[in-house]
């Protein structure tokens, strides 16, 4: 069955005491907005909306960086649930089938709920994600059901005491066919404590319209949804739990879990090896059998076969190592293809640069690759030995099999099989370091005489 999405991402989030709307607030590098539409992607929507209201422009560029194919509605005031899903309406003409609503403050939804959910449709026109809470002063709507219908959702400050003492509450989260969920939110007023427009009063109008409505149980970890700082932190803290659980069931081993930080999209292969506080950051790819020691930061980059990086390395966008590479300890890479074999084991700097296969980077080498307005390239050949301390200027290439001498700041290209070597001869001045330290120490101990010292 076709189905479209609205994701609602209007709101300022008060309680975040933030100058951001609280949908761009992050979960494991991602905005929580970005996990709702991951979660809206697993039902494959013929069309996504997110109903966009403060800091609009913000919501927007997030969304469409995301997926471009996205398409945002600006809700000008906020009147409610119900008026922020009316203002997708234009926006779906031209749709048929279902439509999903979720919420850019509520990232943990599983793609098997919306499964659930989906099936609940064959029988159902409206279908509500439901948890169970025992605390009467939850302040969650509650469900009141008869059977496996629902008859009506109850907003909290709205429920007399029985309701609030059922415990079955209301995530928000909504599955209907199309048609039926906006000929509802036509009929729905604000005649209720808050002066909104509910999403939530669909259900009771459908009864009375000879529609039926279900409810679809979840945990309610599941349905969190995140309003403060402190249920940010605790979100966060239950998404790497999760993610550090599937990494061990996929047969990553995590010497340290607890100091381990995924992102949203981190994928390592079985039988990688990650050692304590390894940070991942988006968009980062680890294949089987490489090993990320301690203390490295990852972000936008890609870990071969049998690669080993770090401890204490920092690949950054773009880097691209394959198999068998050896990053070692305080060596920076970014948007640099390092191929097989390859070692740039201590205190680097490579950037915007190829490597070729089995070359050595010396210590301390660095690719001067910013003149301070361009980016320039570097590229090194495969078995070439670059001395310690080489700085390449680039736009430089260094051809197959060649070499450059330790200390030499390379600013033309050199040919294979060449060595470079570019400073400044040595010289030796007889005696001078013993007498300049002579001078040094008695002129000092002239001046403590004097008390200047």
């Amino acid at each position: 069955m076709e189905v479209s999405a609205i994701v609602l991402a209007a709101g300022q989030g008060s309680r975040m005491k933030s100058s951001f709307p609280k949908v761009l607030h992050e979960i494991g590098g991602a905005p929580l907005m970005v996990h709702a539409l991951k979660c809206a992607g697993a039902l494959v929507p013929e069309a996504t909306v997110v109903v966009t209201g403060v800091g609009a422009d913000l919501v927007e560029e997030a969304a469409c960086a995301w997926d471009p194919d996205i398409i945002c509605v600006w809700q000008e005031e906020q009147l409610g649930t119900g008026h922020a899903v009316l203002q997708a309406r234009d926006a779906l003409e031209g749709l048929g089938g279902d439509v999903i609503v979720l919420y850019g403050d509520t990232p943990f939804i599983r793609p098997e709920t919306l499964d659930a959910m989906q099936d609940a449709r064959d029988t159902h026109d409206i279908v509500v994600l439901g948890f169970e809470l025992d605390d009467p002063d939850a302040r969650y709507g509650r469900l009141v059901t008869e059977g496996e219908d629902l008859v009506e959702i109850v907003e909290f400050k709205d429920a007399t005491p029985a309701q609030r003492a059922l415990s079955l509450c209301n995530s928000g989260v909504v599955y209907a066919d199309k048609a039926i969920l906006f000929d509802l939110l036509d009929r729905i007023t604000n005649d209720n404590a808050a002066g909104e427009y509910y999403l939530t009063d669909i259900v009771a109008i459908a009864r009375e319209h000879g529609h039926k409505a279900t409810v679809v149980h979840a945990s309610q970890s599941e349905t969190l949804g995140i309003n403060t700082r402190h249920e940010l932190a605790e979100a966060e803290a239950a998404f790497q739990a999760k993610s550090r659980a599937e990494a061990l069931n996929d047969g990553v081993t995590l010497v340290a879990p607890e100091t381990v930080i995924f992102a949203h999209d981190t994928v390592i292969g079985r039988d990688a090896i990650i050692e304590p506080h390894v940070v991942f950051g988006p968009g980062v790819t680890v294949e089987s059998g490489a090993r990320i020691r301690a203390f490295s930061h990852l972000e936008g980059c890609h870990v071969g076969r049998g690669a080993i990086v770090g401890p204490y390395a920092r690949l950054r966008p773009g880097a691209q190592l394959a198999s068998d590479v050896r990053i070692g300890n305080f060596v920076e890479v970014k948007n640099a293809q390092i191929d097989r074999g390859t070692k740039v084991n201590h205190l680097s700097y490579i950037g915007d640069a190829t490597i070729g296969e089995k070359t050595n980077i010396g210590a301390g080498t660095i690719t001067c690759n910013y003149d301070g307005v361009f980016k320039h390239r570097t590229t090194i050949g495969r078995d070439v030995f670059v001395g310690s301390n080489t700085m390449l200027v680039a736009p430089v290439s260094l051809g197959d099999h060649s070499a450059t001498a330790s200390g030499a700041v390379i600013t033309m290209d050199v040919p294979e099989g060449d060595l470079a070597i570019a400073r400044a001869r040595q010289e030796n001045k007889p005696g001078l370091a013993k007498r300049m330290f002579e001078r040094f120490r008695a002129t000092k101990a002239e001046l403590m005489k004097k008390g200047d010292s």
